[in-house]
């Protein structure tokens, strides 16, 4: 088993309204030798905006803003902006996070040139019902069941003011074009599904997203093989690039007595073809065993939304207990060789 040292708890909730809650899920990244972290922070009754701090060292804040930095404007993310990833592309930053109206949870970004403005551009992922999904998805073949356990969802019979449409989250971009083309990972349950090959934002229209879901096997990057994730898995961190290939931080989830448990996981993905698996641990590189990861909003959660890599170190940012943000820490080169001695 690789050695993961955790750091604890890094930031927690505060009496400040737009946070009382908690403070969880925070994208990371370093810009001009600081660490800026664009966290998802919950007021009362679970409406989240996207608070932001910064580090001079991986574990040490030493600014905090006390207001969000990015609230709710539009209808579709009325009930909140959650769960913040960052990168770099080009010139431009790209902030993206799950856009929540009460009813749907749909990746959405938002873009900038200095961290302090940003201009949303909406829900990029594909915006239809489960049905459409479905027929769309099974027209080259039946589905895996879970889609069907976990995407036709019981919200749907509380006959909501909002359309019930199918959610789509975890939307990551990787940190540079790859052959040109922009490429992300999104998530619909139960496996992380991947897209590669566009220009520009504007490229996905209905029609884009109607083609690739009629194929969206072809799509599925990471599907769950182990027990610590049979349930489902999703997107964590933003790709990072090494010589190896892409290392891939996502979260793996199964079921127990006391419910689902979320932990953190490594897979890596080829360089110039990231549709392609290399490797994956086949165990979790950390899972929730301290206070601070076992109680809390959900109990028993790691979830690691945020990266940086100093001195051949990784320092992972993740949720606890979808409450308070945590780190931990592990040598990526020690890493890599141990995904390289579990090669698909």
């Amino acid at each position: 088993m690789i050695q993961v040292t955790k750091h604890g708890v890094i930031l927690e909730k505060t009496n400040l309204d737009f946070e009382n809650e908690g403070v969880l899920n925070p994208g990371a990244i370093v810009h001009e030798n600081q660490i800026h972290l664009f966290y998802r922070a919950v007021r009362f009754g679970n409406h989240s905006t996207i608070g932001y701090c910064i580090l001079d060292t991986p574990l040490t804040v030493v600014y905090r803003l006390q207001t969000p930095l990015i609230e709710p404007e539009h209808a579709y993310e009325s009930k909140g902006l959650e769960d913040p990833r960052i990168v770099k592309i080009d010139d431009t930053f790209y902030l993206t996070y799950t856009a929540y109206n009460g009813t749907n949870a749909l990746g959405a970004v938002a873009t900038s040139k200095d961290l302090k403005v940003w201009d949303k551009k909406g829900i990029i992922v594909p915006q239809i019902t489960y049905e459409t999904f479905r027929y769309l998805a099974e027209t080259n073949g039946s589905l895996n069941g879970k889609y069907l356990r976990y995407n036709e969802h019981i919200r749907s019979l509380e006959a909501p003011h909002d359309e019930v449409l199918l959610w789509d989250k975890n939307l990551i971009f990787f940190p540079r074009r790859i052959k040109g083309k922009l490429c992300f990972l999104h998530r619909i349950k139960p496996d992380v599904q991947i897209l590669i090959a566009i220009d520009e934002l504007s490229d996905l229209t209905k029609e884009f997203w109607h083609q690739y879901i009629t194929n969206i096997k072809e799509h599925i990057v990471l599907t769950p093989i182990y027990n610590h994730e049979v349930s489902y898995i999703g997107g964590g961190c933003p790709p990072i690039e090494t010589a190896s290939g892409w290392l891939i931080i996502y979260h793996g989830v199964h079921d127990s007595v006391k419910g689902f448990v979320y932990s953190a996981c490594a897979a890596l993905l080829d360089l110039d073809d990231p549709q392609k698996e290399i490797a994956r641990l086949p165990y979790p590189l950390f899972f929730p065993e301290f206070a601070w990861e076992l109680k809390g909003e959900v109990n028993n959660v790691c979830f690691p939304t945020g990266v940086v890599v100093i001195n051949e170190i990784l320092y992972i940012y993740y949720g606890a207990a979808d409450e308070r943000i945590a780190c931990a820490s592990v040598n990526i080169n020690i890493l890599l060789d141990e995904l390289k001695l579990n090669t698909k």
